[in-house]
């Protein structure tokens, strides 16, 4: 489904568009000219991930012209499938230097599956598969795609090892804001290991410093025009020391 010259949304569940699987944060496709990224390929039960190779090619892109896999954070949602794109596409895999090594071995813990799973968010029997990183981002690290150029910013309190992106394309200035800010100045704080409101409220507040027009979060409503007024609203929360309304 294509959002801007720039932006594709390929795959989503139940808090999204529901084009592929239920469990599936937004998947989207960058368009960068000359090639293609994913970002955050979605959990990955069985035939999911061909539905958003069916939704790309939908949408008049080729598969074989994906040269990046952009992994914003370690949550199951958003790569439980990042293995099996990472052994079906010829891409480079690239996430936080923190969330990495979780990545590499699977990690159920450092992930928080386990407690998930507790709580019965994700299958019972869901194992997530160990995928390679490529390439560990920094604050400051510029990923390419094309004529795009991501510039990486540090966001932990979501999580830690949690990565947004910056670019500018031809059309408008983009925030790939994963799942640190949705609309309407919404959060996502959970009871797991690694979520901390102080660090959530100074991420939101290096963002908020940010120009931009379109806010692509992980999940719910997408804001192409006034995407930085949902993320100034969660930082004038954290400024009054409140916290901002969360999304569960």
């Amino acid at each position: 489904m294509k959002l801007t010259p720039h932006v594709h949304v390929v795959g989503g569940g139940r808090f999204g568009f529901g084009i592929s699987g239920a469990l599936d944060c937004h998947v989207y496709l960058l368009d960068g000219g000359s090639e293609l990224a994913l970002v955050d390929p979605g959990l990955g039960l069985r035939g999911d991930f061909d539905r958003i190779l069916d939704n790309i090619r939908a949408d008049g892109h080729d598969p074989a012209r994906i040269r990046k896999l952009i992994l914003t954070h370690y949550h199951c949602d958003h790569i439980g499938a990042a293995a099996e794109a990472a052994a079906r596409l010829d891409v480079e895999v690239v996430a936080s230097q923190f969330a990495a090594p979780a990545i590499r071995s699977g990690d159920a813990q450092a992930s928080a599956l386990d407690v998930a799973q507790a709580a019965g968010f994700y299958p019972a029997d869901f194992a997530l598969p160990p995928c390679r990183v490529d390439r560990e981002l920094r604050e400051g690290d510029v990923v390419r795609v094309g004529d795009l150029a991501l510039t990486t910013y540090e966001t932990p309190g979501h999580c830690e090892g949690h990565l947004s992106f910056h670019f500018a394309g031809a059309d408008r200035v983009y925030l790939l804001g994963a799942d640190l800010v949705f609309w309407g100045g919404r959060i996502l704080l959970q009871n797991i290991h690694d979520c901390h409101i102080d660090r959530y409220a100074a991420s939101v507040a290096k963002i908020d410093a940010l120009v931009f027009d379109a806010l692509l979060p992980g999940h719910l409503q997408i804001s192409l025009g006034d995407g930085h007024g949902h993320v100034a609203a969660a930082a004038a929360a954290f400024r009054q020391l409140a916290v901002p309304p969360n999304l569960t």
